[in-house]
């Protein structure tokens, strides 16, 4: 039995439902919607979040119709999201196939974009949940809102740890605390095992934006899109933060040079790549997703003992050990 079978294991039946559910989710009768529509569900990932939505239900009592509907919503909003990343960051693969965006158009990936998105909000209505609809509209304009601050942080070369871990915050680590909190909700858990379980998926985001960061310095990785793209966009990441801070300062003005002038010729990007490398930088991004994986942990721990905790601790080892 592999790990990604262990972790599904105690919602094995749900996971299966959720699938169906989701697929069922996007039909249209116009037919290059539709076209989309299959090419997203060709290309679907592995489905991290709604799983943390079920084992979260899971171990705080049972997976009720709710959290199968939560767990829907999310992943649709979630791919709604990605679609419209593609489209601004002219992605032109994802998962090593070809994004929306390269397939048909920015017009048609846009629009496919808001129509997921529709989906979405009409799934969340249905949970009849004021509370779960007020944290997927807060999600909706904390996910906007990272974007637009990571742009802006791109554009303007702002090279600031501080700053850096607020993109994520906003960017990942809101959309899974509230996975996770859904979850809870959707199981009936007491306010206090919400807070708990809201608390986890957030330790667990910033654990796992770090790990795509740190792909992006490793060319062997088959991680579906180019080795540098992060900083082919100007988004300097954590292993090159901390290598500007580390580094020689003479080597160090030249490359702040490359990054405010945006120079980012294929032989400016390797030579930050390697000099994030060779002054601790990929090091340092390891410890820190190793302390918020630790909180996680931890706070998981102060859940009830089950088998749908052991899943969530294996997807938490999952999150940091993964390869892709």
């Amino acid at each position: 039995m592999n790990d990604r079978t262990k972790i599904e294991q105690p919602v094995a039946e749900e996971f299966k439902r959720f699938n169906e559910e989701f697929a069922d989710s996007l039909r249209s009768e116009t037919h290059r919607l539709q076209s989309a529509i299959d090419q997203i569900l060709h290309a679907s990932g592995k489905h991290v979040r709604p799983l943390l939505v079920l084992l979260t239900a899971k171990a705080c009592g049972k997976v009720t119709d709710h959290t199968i509907n939560s767990a829907v919503f999310l992943e649709l909003l979630h791919t709604a999201t990605l679609i419209h990343d593609d489209v601004i960051d002219e992605t032109k693969q994802r998962r090593g196939v070809p994004s929306l965006n390269a397939i048909f158009d920015n017009r048609i990936s846009v629009l496919v974009g808001d129509y997921v998105l529709s989906t979405a909000l009409i799934r969340s209505i249905q949970t009849g949940s004021l509370q779960i609809i007020n944290i997927v509209s807060n999600l909706g304009r904390d996910l906007s809102e990272g974007e637009i601050k990571q742009l802006e942080t791109a554009e303007e070369s702002i090279l600031d740890e501080a700053c850096y871990m607020q993109v994520i915050k906003k960017k990942t680590a809101t959309l899974l605390s509230s996975c996770t909190e859904i979850g809870a909700i959707s199981a009936d858990a007491s306010q206090e095992l919400v807070l708990k379980c809201r608390k986890f998926g957030e330790y667990l985001g910033y654990c796992f934006q770090i790990k795509d960061d740190i792909f992006d310095y490793y060319k062997e990785m088959n991680i579906g899109k180019p080795t540098g793209n992060d900083i082919r966009e100007g988004k300097v990441t954590l292993p090159l933060l901390h290598a500007l801070e580390q580094g020689r300062r003479e080597e160090v003005e030249s490359l702040l040079k490359v990054i405010h002038e945006k120079d980012f010729s294929a032989e400016n990007i390797d030579a930050l790549i390697e000099f994030a490398k060779a002054n601790g930088g990929i090091e340092y991004a390891e410890m820190r997703m190793k302390e918020y994986h630790a909180k996680a942990v931890e706070v998981l721990m102060e859940l009830p003992e089950s088998d749908a905790r052991e899943g969530l601790l294996l997807l938490a080892d999952y999150i940091m050990e993964r390869q892709k």
